[in-house]
Formats: structure tokens, C-alpha cells, sequence
């Protein structure tokens, strides 16, 4: 963020808490009706633009074709209670303002919010009608999710990551992916002709988005059915490793790789783990045309239930007296990388200062192993490992990327602080 923008965040916050805008975003009157009246309606064409989103990111599944995750037949995984008012404690914000915790949730438009420590609920809290059985889309943290799945692969011995993609997928063979290392997609390393610009609709994001089945493709963009056909269409530019370029569509070519080194889809080696948590409810991705999970972006899950994933992770992939995922693979996501690579990315470095990336997390070198999954509109899950602290925000911002963003990094870290002491 520029300093040019630090007075109207500021301006942002005050606004917020004057006129209680959050609450005024009319979520309530969406929907309702048999029909909906035109200008409450939410459809494909609308879900993820104000103030339809409100809506469209806890319906996801009425809307678009989805794959479920299923929670199992065990009991639920339940959580003692002892709340603290950590909604008063204050954090410094990026304009200058020692901002609370419940100010700058009611500003950056958040839909349900959580701290747990171990077993513990410390602070829980809904906003905008969501309701705690609500699945929330989660974006980009969905990367997060593939790449700790990615990772026990590798602890198993199915996937290697020295290898090229084009070895495990031969169609990547001539594209972006190809003679890319699997471990350089793990980090975001491609050297890909690719623009992660979601406001310009011919960006190559927005041609993901497309392929996806996020939003209608226009006639010029409707050339790919699948992510299947859209990711050997992307082209090399410059060579692989030594940075990193965040592009979404890098953790769908991991994805499709792992698909064939395990000959599992996505969504059934997320439900090998996810159906073992205690959820309360099935986890879903939405489907692409072909039915093949959005592992960049498309899984939907409660707030309480992404808590418990992040639970998991916390506990060195442990589950009470069960291992679900391996010891080496939490390890290895929680060492991060070079913080000096994730650097030279000016816009990441300013969101996330002293995190490095590694198999698509965020990691706080600095911050005794902390570790963070992050979506567009403000979508967050927090590990801090040393105090066993899990914060997870769902949000639906009216931009994908916004002037609350960094602040949003600073109040997860000054909760985890707070309860590390």
C-alpha cells in the first residue's frame, strides 16, 4: 500500500464506525422472494460484486456446480468456551491510528470471525446474517490447503519435487509448467506470461476465472471449457526459480499434477483428512465445467470447521491420539523459505513484512513459525504454533484487494502476540 493511501484508511476507519456501513450493506434484503426483486437478486453474473457478494460467498453452492468434502459420520469435534474481550484490544495500524480489533473488523467488512487457543474458543462473533452453520468461500486459502496436501505426498513418497511437471502431467509439456519443478510451483517459482489482475477482465487471472467457472466467459474467452484446457495454454517467459510470482494458476497445475501422481482428485485427499477433524459440516469446491475441483480458489467451508484445519496443523498434524498428517510436513511448510525471495514481490513484502512463501503459505521467518493462508476479499487463517493461537476471518470486502488488507495481517499478529505473552 502506498503512502498516499494511509489518510483515507484512516478517513475509511472513521467512516465505519460513524455510520455503521457494514451493517448498512442491505445483505438481509438479498434474496428474498420467490422470486427476488431484480436489484436483490444474486446470480452467477453478480455473486462476487457488491453488495451481492455478501450473499454469494456463504451461498456459493446455490449458485454454481460444487464437489462435496465430506465431514464423516463421527462425532463433532467440540470446543470449550472461555471468552475474552480481545474485540478491545488495539493493534497499530498502518495510518498511524491504534486501531481495536472490533473497529477494524466492522471496516473491513467481515461476515464471521474466531481466536481459538488449543481446544479452546477465546472469541467468536457473526456479522451480515452469517450464521455459524454458514459455509464460507475462502479463496485463495484454498492454495494453502492443496499445498499441505501436496506436501503429505511428498512425506509419502508419491510425489517427487525435483521432478518437471511435464513428468507427472505430459500435456504441460511446451507450456508455462512444463520443465517447471514441482517444488517451484509448490513456491510460486514459474516464470509465466501471466497478469494476477483481477479488475481487468482480459487479464490472465480473469481468463482463470473464466475457465473456472467463477464468472460467464465473453465470446473472445470462451475458447476453454476447463482448467484442463486453459493451463497448457499458458507460455513461459524468462526461467523458473529464484523468486516469486504469485499466480493462481500455478497452484492448479500442482494440483492437476498431484491428481495423477496419487490418482486421487483434490477434493478425496482433502476428505481423507477432513472427514477425521470432527467437522460439523461437509467442506465443498466448486466444480469447473469438466467437474474437476478449484484448488486455486474455490473451497466453501464454516468458520468452526476451517478452525479445526488449522487446529490440525497446529498440533504437528495430530488429531487427538491420531496423526493425519505427518510431523515433516507441518515442519516443512513452518521453515519457510528466504525472506530476501518473497521480498523483491514489493506489494507482498508491504501486506506481509518478513514472511517468506512456502508450498503456498505465508511464513512469518520472523514470527516463530506463525504461518498464514490469505484470500481476495478477506479471507484469513492463522497459525501461530508456538501458543497453539488459530484465527480465521471470512469476509466479503467489496474489492478483492483493499486498504484494509495490511491492516487485517497486523490484528492477526497482535492477537497472536497478545496471547503468546
Amino acid at each position: 500500500m502506498s503512502q498516499n493511501t494511509l489518510p483515507t484508511l484512516a478517513s475509511l476507519y472513521v467512516e465505519a464506525n460513524e455510520s455503521s456501513l457494514h451493517a448498512a450493506r442491505h445483505g438481509p434484503l438479498l434474496m428474498q422472494g420467490f422470486p427476488a426483486e431484480p436489484h436483490h437478486r444474486v446470480t452467477w453474473n453478480n455473486w462476487m460484486r457488491p453488495p451481492f457478494n455478501q450473499w454469494g460467498f456463504r451461498n456459493l453452492a446455490r449458485l454454481r456446480p460444487t464437489i462435496d468434502v465430506q465431514a464423516g459420520c463421527g462425532p463433532v469435534s467440540e470446543f470449550k468456551q472461555a471468552p475474552q474481550p480481545l474485540d478491545k484490544l488495539h493493534f497499530d495500524s498502518e495510518c498511524g491510528l491504534s486501531i481495536s480489533v472490533i473497529d477494524h473488523l466492522v471496516a473491513s467488512q467481515t461476515d464471521a470471525f474466531l481466536v481459538l487457543q488449543g481446544d479452546t474458543v477465546l472469541y467468536e462473533r457473526y456479522f451480515n446474517g452469517q450464521r455459524p452453520e454458514d459455509r464460507h468461500v475462502m479463496f485463495s486459502v484454498t492454495k494453502s490447503l492443496v499445498g499441505t496436501l501436496g506436501e503429505q505426498l511428498v512425506c509419502d513418497g508419491v510425489l517427487d519435487p525435483t521432478l518437471p511437471a511435464a513428468f507427472y502431467v505430459p500435456e504441460l509439456a511446451g507450456s508455462a509448467f512444463g520443465d517447471a519443478t514441482v517444488r517451484q510451483l509448490f513456491d510460486m517459482a514459474v516464470g509465466i506470461d501471466y497478469s494476477e489482475v483481477y479488475e481487468d477482465p482480459d487479464s490472465e487471472s480473469s481468463q482463470y476465472g473464466y475457465a473456472c467457472g467463477f464468472q460467464p466467459a465473453p465470446a473472445q474467452y470462451a475458447q476453454f471449457e476447463s482448467l484442463y484446457q486453459f493451463l497448457p495454454s499458458l507460455k513461459k517467459r524468462g526461467q523458473h526459480g529464484g523468486f516469486f510470482s504469485y499466480v493462481t494458476a500455478t497452484t492448479e497445475a500442482l494440483a492437476w499434477v498431484m491428481e495423477r501422481a496419487s490418482g486421487k482428485a483434490c477434493h478425496q485427499l482433502l476428505q481423507t483428512v477432513w472427514r477425521q477433524l470432527g467437522c460439523e459440516r461437509d467442506g465443498y469446491f466448486m466444480a469447473d465445467p469438466w467437474g474437476r475441483s478449484v484448488a486455486g480458489a474455490g473451497f466453501s467451508a464454516t468458520l468452526r470447521d476451517m478452525a479445526r484445519f488449522g487446529r490440525l496443523l497446529a498440533n504437528d498434524g495430530r488429531q487427538g491420539e491420531r496423526q493425519l498428517l505427518s510431523a515433516e510436513t507441518v515442519a516443512r511448510i513452518a521453515a519457510g523459505a528466504d525472506p530476501a525471495v518473497y521480498a523483491t514481490s514489493a506489494d507482498f513484502h508491504a501486506w506481509t513484512p518478513g514472511a517468506s512463501y512456502r508450498s503456498q503459505w505465508y511464513v512469518f521467518n520472523d514470527h516463530s513459525q506463525a504461518i498464514m493462508a490469505g484470500g481476495i476479499h478477506g479471507q484469513y487463517l492463522f497459525v501461530d504454533k508456538p501458543s497453539g493461537v488459530v484465527i480465521v476471518k471470512q469476509s466479503s470486502l467489496d474489492d478483492a484487494i483493499g486498504p484494509f488488507d495490511t491492516d487485517s495481517v497486523r490484528m492477526l499478529r497482535a492477537i497472536a502476540a497478545q496471547l503468546r505473552d
